[in-house]
């Protein structure tokens, strides 16, 4: 199972690669603005009312859409609870260093880090 995950996992960076420029800006400008100190890429393939449209699968004709949020939003729709939000600011990678995505797929909905580098390790 877990040998899968990390397949699924390698796959989305991948198919995700020709995107991590935009979601990088998206990110950095949700932090510039002091919009929040905890930017959220949602990655998804049905409609949700989530965040700022980055990326249209159907525009793009890709399999992702990619909307911009953030933690604060999270909170204000309940996708993470009031009692939740001291442990995912704890657990929250640096935005400097990694991407925090939120992916809703046939898996069901997790939070992922990924490196802003395809260097990085």
């Amino acid at each position: 199972m877990k040998k899968e995950k990390t397949s699924k996992y390698m796959q989305l960076q991948l198919e995700l690669q020709p995107y991590l420029e935009i979601m990088m800006k998206a990110a950095d400008a949700i932090m510039v603005k002091d919009v929040s100190r905890y930017p959220i890429l949602v990655i998804h393939q049905q409609q949700i009312e989530l965040g700022v449209p980055v990326v249209v699968k159907e525009i793009k004709n890709t399999k992702w859409s990619i909307h911009a949020s953030t933690l604060e939003e999270f909170a204000m729709k309940q996708v993470i609870s009031a009692e939740k939000i001291e442990d995912f600011q704890g657990v929250y990678k640096d935005p400097d260093q990694f991407l925090c995505l939120f992916v809703i797929s046939e898996l069901g909905a997790n939070f992922i880090f990924i490196p802003r580098s395809v260097n990085a390790n």
